[in-house]
């Protein structure tokens, strides 16, 4: 097993997690992800986006509706986390489903309860920007770059292959395969003139961790623009630390990633938007920046929004009881 491959192991046999300034040695970063982009197009309406994020699963449920009168087919997208690079693995990013060459998210989608079956589009960049994706398939050497047996593939290379490989930008011999891996799922969708299609997609999120939490401590700063993190937020984790006898609270942080801002290619703003977040234990705590948020069971809470366009992505902190994992 090489050095990298020993790497990824050991992170997967450990928390599934992300990458913190506070606490770099002991966390695993996350991979942000999203929902579906379309070709722009000023015949499509997004009526309604229902969002559903909890550390298990994303499920988004779209209805779309042309308004031009007649047919309209456009290309559907969603676009993978990019995966890779030359510090990909002294990150220790989480991967979910850590077998699969393509579909590291479990990605999958129906239109109007029907499964699409979508096209996949991988691109290997080198460390120069350059799409080296041929080269890599010409040599017989796997686009996958975070599953075993690709470095092993490119040191059995020739020495001149390895030497081209390494001027190529996509091999380093003391880190492997050093490409970034860009995927990306597409399908043409015909939005049909006289009525509202629903499209719904679901995935693994690839969620970030730590080892203890940092809201309190001196690293809280690093945490509280992005998260909203509030006072009573972190007075609650200030108290329990205080009672235990050796100074830790009792959580540890989660994060989860989720772009909000790439899929806007649409007619109008999105009429009706809902977004669910689910704590996953009444034990967990829970901080994301948003208005009117309502607590609506005693893990999810709710925030709507009517003719909206968002403007920035969504990041959500999760502090997880050590009770409840």
């Amino acid at each position: 097993m090489t050095f990298k491959a020993l790497r990824l192991a050991a992170l997967l046999a450990c928390l599934a997690g992300a990458s913190s300034p506070a606490r770099a040695n002991d966390t695993s970063a996350e991979l942000a992800a999203g929902g579906l982009v379309l070709t722009r197009s000023d015949s499509i309406e997004m009526r309604s986006e229902d969002l559903y994020i909890s550390q298990q699963a994303v499920r988004v449920r779209y209805v779309f509706a042309n308004t031009s009168g007649k047919d309209v087919t456009v290309r559907v997208a969603f676009p993978m986390p990019d995966i890779g690079g030359p510090d990909f693995f002294q990150g220790d990013v989480s991967i979910p489903i850590e077998d699969a060459p393509a579909n590291v998210l479990g990605f999958s989608t129906k239109v109007d309860g029907r499964p699409v079956k979508a096209q996949v589009e991988q691109k290997a960049i080198a460390t120069d920007g350059e799409d080296r994706t041929a080269w890599l398939v010409a040599n017989h050497i796997p686009l996958a770059v975070h599953l075993g047996g690709v470095d092993e593939a490119l040191r059995a290379l020739p020495k001149a292959k390895r030497d081209e490989a390494v001027r190529l930008g996509l091999y380093d011999p003391d880190q492997g395969g050093v490409w970034v891996l860009k995927t990306t799922y597409h399908w043409l969708q015909t939005f049909p003139a006289d009525r509202p299609i629903v499209v719904e997609h679901a995935y693994t999120p690839s969620v970030g961790a730590t080892v203890a939490t940092n809201v309190g401590t001196e690293y809280g700063a690093d945490i509280k623009d992005k998260y909203c993190v509030d006072k009573a937020l972190t007075d609650t984790v200030v108290r329990a630390a205080k009672a235990d006898e050796n100074g830790n609270a009792p959580w540890v942080d989660h994060w989860i990633d989720y772009v909000l801002v790439t899929g806007g290619n649409w007619k109008k703003p999105i009429g009706d938007f809902r977004l669910v977040v689910d704590k996953g234990s009444p034990k967990n705590l829970v901080s994301f920046c948003g208005s009117g948020v309502k607590k609506i069971s005693p893990t999810q809470f709710e925030m709507r929004r009517t003719n909206w366009r968002p403007e920035k992505d969504l990041s959500i902190l999760l502090l997880v009881s050590r009770d409840a994992m």
